[in-house]
């Protein structure tokens, strides 16, 4: 058995709501060290870097399976045990992001953040947010100008 299975184990058990209440609360203490270090590399073994955020190493390896989509390089979460050695680099841009996208609001306004990236730097991730996930319809209305250019509505042209 991996580590990350006893990460997924746990997750699946009778009382996983309870740990995993407990572990947002681990979550959101290694974030706010990454974010205080202003440094975005992760570096060492994965025993080491467990015991640097104070996880057991499976935690910390379901950490690493949070925080990978944010990673520049992804990492084999699969094949993680106490002794692989890791060398992540964290792209602070795309966390925020997919903070917002995780609705994780306890951890994209930390306010360590302030530190990484300006209000406006925000901003922008979050209009582009918010671009990304607006719905957009791409059928032609009944009264929506025809499509062929005629100038006439779509139900008085093509749409007869």
């Amino acid at each position: 058995m991996t580590i990350i299975d006893k990460w997924n184990e746990k997750l699946e058990s009778k009382d996983a709501a309870e740990f995993y209440n407990k572990y947002l609360e681990t979550e959101t203490t290694a974030y706010k060290i990454i974010l205080s270090e202003k440094n975005p590399y992760l570096k060492g073994t994965v025993k080491e870097l467990s015991e640097r955020f104070s996880m057991e190493d499976w935690v910390f390896a379901g950490f690493m399976d949070g925080i990978n989509t944010s990673l520049k390089e992804k990492t084999d979460i699969a094949s993680l045990s106490i002794d692989t050695e890791l060398d992540c680099e964290v792209d602070f841009n795309k966390l925020y992001y997919n903070m917002l996208n995780a609705k994780a609001q306890w951890l994209y306004t930390l306010d360590e953040w302030d530190n990484i990236l300006t209000m406006e730097q925000r901003a922008e991730i979050k209009k582009q947010f918010t671009i990304d996930h607006t719905a957009v319809r791409n059928k032609v209305g009944r009264n929506d100008p025809c499509i062929c250019g005629s100038g006439k509505k779509y139900k008085k042209c093509c749409g007869q």
